[in-house]
Order: C-alpha cells, then sequence, then structure tokens
C-alpha cells in the first residue's frame, strides 16, 4: 500500500503593520516647547489685555457716575431751594397794594452763624427764608473754621428750604426739642407773609379753620462744596462735601462737614436772574405794583415774570453779589468737573473744560475727565 503525502503550507511570517515607536529628538522637543511657549504668551498678553480693558472700563464707568451723582444731588436740592410751603414773601405777593415792607438789601444772611435769640432776629430769619440760594467762590470768614481745605477754583452753594416731610413721618427725622422748625400760615386773618420760624411754641401759625396749628417742618440749611481729600487730610482725593445745620449738644450749627461724592474736581454755580418784567421793565420791588393795565391787573409792570434775563451771573469775592440780584434768582446752573479715582497707565489729560465762564485744565496727568453740567429752575 502506498502513502500518500499531505503538503502543509509554511506558516506566513507574521508582520506588524506599525513600526516600533521612538522617542522625541532634542530638537522636535525644543519646537514643541518654543511653540507651547508661544501658544500661552499669546494667551497671557490677551488677558492682560481684556483685564486693562476692564479695568479701564471700571475707572470710566465710575468717573461717569460720579458726575451724574453729582449733578443729582445738587439739582434735587436745588429744585427745593425755597419751599416753604404756604409763606409767599410779601414783595412777590400780587395782593399787596402799597409798597413791600420786607425786601432784602443791604448785608446778605451769614451762612455759617450759629442760632441765638440775639443774632437771629425776625428780620435775619425773614432774609433766610427770602434769599434761599446764596454762592461764593471763597470761603466765608465766618466758615473759615468750618469749610477747611476747600479746593481752589471752586464754589460754595448755599441751599435752604423747608424739609418737605414731616417730622416723624416715614424716612424723616424724629421730631426733636430744640431743633429748628418751619411753619406758615392757611388761615385767611393772617397775611401769606406770616411765619414762625423757632426752636418751641409752634402755636401762632394756623390751618384755614384758622384753629388747628399749622404742622411744623424742619429747617434744612445745607453749604455744598469742594474740599481737596475724601478721609484724610492729605489724601489727594477731590470730594464734594455738604455741611447741614442741626442741633448737636444744645447748639444749633452748621455741623461739620461730610463726604458726600469722591471724585468730583471741579464745581461752578451761575445763577440766572428775573431782572425784566413781561413789559420789558426793570423789577423794582422797592415800590408799589405798577399794573400795566390798571383795569385788569393781569401784567405787573415792575416784576418779574418768573424767566431768567441776560447772561447766568457768577457770584466772586469781588464783585460779590447781592441781595437785590439773589432775590431775582429763578434759575441755577450747576457745573460739576468729575475726576476718575485712579490714574490710567499711557494716558495723559491734556485737554481744557469749560466749566461756564471758566476754564480748567490742562492737568498733564494721568487721571481721565469729564465734565458735566444742568440748569435748575
Amino acid at each position: 500500500m502506498s502513502s500518500r503525502r499531505t503538503a502543509v503550507a509554511a506558516p506566513r511570517r507574521l508582520r506588524s503593520p506599525l513600526r516600533a515607536q521612538r522617542g522625541l529628538t532634542l530638537i522636535e522637543l525644543m519646537v514643541a516647547i518654543t511653540i507651547m511657549l508661544i501658544v500661552v504668551a499669546a494667551l497671557l498678553a490677551l488677558f492682560l489685555n481684556v483685564s486693562n480693558s476692564q479695568r479701564e472700563l471700571e475707572r470710566v464707568n465710575r468717573q461717569i457716575e460720579t458726575g451724574r451723582l453729582s449733578v443729582f444731588v445738587l439739582e434735587n436740592e436745588l429744585s427745593h431751594a425755597g419751599f416753604w410751603e404756604n409763606y409767599m414773601p410779601e414783595f412777590d405777593d400780587l395782593t399787596v397794594t402799597g409798597a413791600p415792607t420786607h425786601v432784602p438789601t443791604g448785608a446778605l444772611p451769614d451762612p455759617c452763624l450759629p442760632y441765638s435769640a440775639a443774632n437771629w432776629t425776625d428780620d435775619y430769619k425773614r432774609q433766610l427764608l427770602d434769599l434761599p440760594v446764596q454762592t461764593y467762590d471763597s470761603v466765608p470768614a465766618s466758615c473759615a473754621d468750618l469749610l477747611k481745605n476747600k479746593k481752589a477754583g471752586t464754589d460754595i452753594l448755599v441751599v435752604r428750604h423747608a424739609e418737605t416731610c414731616l417730622p416723624g413721618t416715614t424716612n424723616c427725622d424724629a421730631d426733636t426739642s430744640g431743633a429748628m422748625y418751619f411753619q406758615s400760615s392757611l388761615c385767611g386773618t393772617q397775611k401769606p407773609s406770616s411765619f414762625a420760624l423757632s426752636t418751641a411754641g409752634f402755636d401762632t401759625m394756623f390751618r384755614k379753620d384758622c384753629t388747628t396749628p399749622s404742622p411744623k417742618r424742619k429747617l434744612v440749611a445745607d453749604i455744598y462744596y469742594v474740599r481737596d481729600y475724601a478721609e484724610t487730610a492729605g489724601d489727594g482725593v477731590p470730594t464734594l462735601a455738604r455741611s447741614r445745620f442741626d442741633l448737636t449738644g444744645g447748639t444749633l450749627a452748621q455741623q461739620p462737614p461730610v463726604p458726600l461724592i469722591e471724585g468730583v474736581e471741579g464745581f461752578r454755580v451761575e445763577l440766572g436772574l428775573d431782572t425784566l418784567s413781561k413789559t420789558g421793565a426793570a423789577v423794582d420791588y422797592t415800590t408799589a405794583i405798577a399794573w400795566a393795565d390798571p383795569a385788569n391787573k393781569s401784567t405787573p409792570a415792575n416784576r418779574g415774570d418768573g424767566s431768567p434775563d441776560g447772561d447766568f451771573v457768577h457770584c466772586s469775592t469781588s464783585p460779590a453779589c447781592t441781595a437785590d440780584q439773589l432775590v431775582n434768582v429763578v434759575a441755577v446752573k450747576l457745573h460739576v468737573l468729575a475726576r476718575s479715582a485712579e490714574a490710567s497707565p499711557g494716558h495723559t489729560d491734556t485737554r481744557t473744560y469749560q466749566l461756564g465762564g471758566s476754564t480748567l485744565g490742562p492737568f498733564n496727568d494721568h487721571y481721565k475727565r469729564h465734565a458735566f453740567s444742568t440748569s435748575v429752575r
């Protein structure tokens, strides 16, 4: 029997499709590190640019907020200037037939005069009511110890009015014994020019029934100015500050200023005066009303029409504004220069800023600034 051989194919040699991996060469490693460093540097530069832009945007936003808030505070205060509820100065009362008895003349009210019965006479109190807005470009002598470190080239604004809320009501100060309060009358047997400004009593002004005492309102007398520091003298942060008339330690006087808004560097106040009547005649409060048409008495020829005439006036030390001018104030123009709280690297302020009739700058420093202005009637 013959045997057959079966051919068995020899196994093929298996080959790996991948070559064995080798390590990176030094050159390849250096190239990779260089590329990585370039990417990191680009990302770091982008991050720093975004951060700087964000910080600069925050500085600008705070600067704009400073200016707007300053204007808002001052505008709100001035809009209440001369609010004495039902009181009407005799020279503004068109029902008075003769020459007004009380017209502000002579010396102006002292904005820093502490209260005393001897100094605050009836005539002085009436002047406080009839001249609710006063401005200065330098610190009055009586305020020298109070308004310290006033920033050069800025103005001082004095505003007076009765508190708009009643003592003890929501968001209003409590009724305080010994504080200064104001009362006016609605009683028909009392003149519109009747008033009471006192620390006690409050039983001489009446409502329409001429029996019930009128409500009393706290006297508000605020002095606004810009000082050259915020919290600590010498810190270099110009700040809008306010001194308020109030009772402390049994004494009624202007209180030490408190900082309101940091970053206010410029402040100028200009007054709009109503010096002409509708007929074009000059205002004259010292004489009886001269009616343009005596038959219907609709247009007084020697009383104002409520609108400012001519250019706005800036009260300086010389010449100072007189009582004749201040009694005719019907509008106030405010100018505020706001400065950023921090310097901006790479920025130099070479601009000039027009604040009414004055020009500020160039400052040639690294702070950004913006000027704001508004008119208040």
